[in-house]
């Protein structure tokens, strides 16, 4: 796997950009503008964002995700992990057929739901999984493979199925292993 040197990371142009991120050669990344990467955070080969788009510190993207912000933009917090082919989208037509579909068909013929999509801290998505508009995963939430979330779910669950439901809670030792983590990084570099 190839990854973007600095240089060439700040020429494509991003809003932001941490330190010691890896962004893959073989990712697509439009409206590079509005995409904001944070420190040690990683996107895998055949990965596409586009739109606004704000990652975190020590997240990873990993291959063959899609992560769609549009106008409404979708957050990943601190440590959060797509996990292969995870899908996430701001924005969506509608499919009742009350308007037309698809991207090559003017504002005028089409009725579209805008709603921004917030990872929080410590999410899992597992592989193949698609979140929709509006979506919340709370803290701490795993999500099992091929999901389809369509609500907020609430902090420290694990949910499956299509769609999504809790099953039961998550173990909270993952804050106490960040804590140990953040303190020999930072006693890393003294």
């Amino acid at each position: 796997m190839a990854y973007y040197t600095k240089l060439e990371l700040e020429e494509i142009g991003f809003k932001y950009l941490g330190k010691n991120i890896k962004v893959s050669t073989k990712a697509i990344i439009y409206d590079a503008e509005l995409i904001s990467i944070g420190d040690f955070s990683r996107i895998d080969d055949l990965c596409i964002l586009s739109g606004k788009i704000e990652i975190g510190a020590y997240c990873h993207i990993t291959p063959m995700c899609l992560v769609a912000g549009g106008k409404p933009g979708i957050k990943l917090s601190d440590f959060c992990t797509l996990a292969y082919g995870v899908k996430i989208f701001a924005q969506s037509d509608d499919y009742t057929g009350e308007s037309m579909v698809n991207s090559l068909i003017s504002a005028d013929f089409k009725k579209e739901h805008f709603a921004a999509v917030h990872l929080d801290k410590h999410t899992i998505i597992g592989t193949n999984s698609v979140i929709f508009p509006g979506v919340t995963v709370g803290e701490g939430t795993s999500i099992g493979a091929m999901s389809l979330v369509l609500k907020s779910t609430k902090p420290w669950g694990i949910y499956v199925g299509t769609p999504a439901k809790r099953i039961k809670d998550r173990n909270k030792n993952i804050l106490k292993l960040e804590s140990q983590f953040l303190y020999e990084k930072n006693n890393d570099t003294i």
